[in-house]
């Protein structure tokens, strides 16, 4: 994340907390970073300095307004005359932050070789709510690579209990050794 993404996501969280709309704002930062950067060829017309500001921002009200709050919409018509429209996944993750600060939540990203099933999921949150104390945001992946276990992802902490971890282990062990 840029320093401009930074700066302007936690400028526009500070708006949102004074007027008690952060989970609102919240959920239309990612509508709108989805509805944006799904199509490129819309990034890259937004992007262009050939296309007058004014269109460029018509273009964005066109699709965001009405279906988002006026902050949501100018913010993205700001970055857009800025020339900084890419810059909006970035300021999105960046009110993010801010906003699991503020509420008490932590992010943890799980990778496991199989999906899965919901009673697993509930067992890891809850346990994950119960060694932090702070409500969690559990995303999971799966990667078969890792042959099994889990690893999470945490506050900048790796937790890695998976097999193909286990194995380098032996690996290095291994050849270590002295025979």
């Amino acid at each position: 994340m840029t320093d401009l993404a930074k700066r302007y996501g936690e400028s526009l969280y500070d708006l949102a907390a004074e007027e008690h709309l952060e989970k609102q704002l919240l959920e239309e930062l990612d509508c709108a970073v989805k509805c944006i950067f799904d199509e490129p060829a819309y990034v890259k017309l937004l992007s262009t300095p050939s296309v007058p500001k004014k269109e460029r921002t018509a273009l964005l009200d066109e699709a965001l307004g009405g279906q988002m709050h006026p902050y949501t919409v100018n913010f993205a018509k700001l970055l857009c005359e800025q020339g900084a429209i890419r810059e909006l996944p970035g300021c999105a993750r960046a009110y993010r932050v801010r906003y699991n600060e503020a509420h008490g939540i932590l992010e943890v990203s799980a990778v496991s070789a199989v999906p899965l099933s919901d009673a697993a999921r509930e067992k890891l949150t809850e346990k994950l709510r119960a060694k932090t104390g702070k409500e969690i945001d559990l995303t999971v992946k799966v990667d078969p690579a890792v042959l099994g276990g889990i690893r999470l992802d945490l506050a900048g902490t790796r937790l890695d209990g998976t097999v193909s971890r286990r194995l380098e282990e032996l690996r290095s062990e291994i050849s270590g050794a002295v025979l």
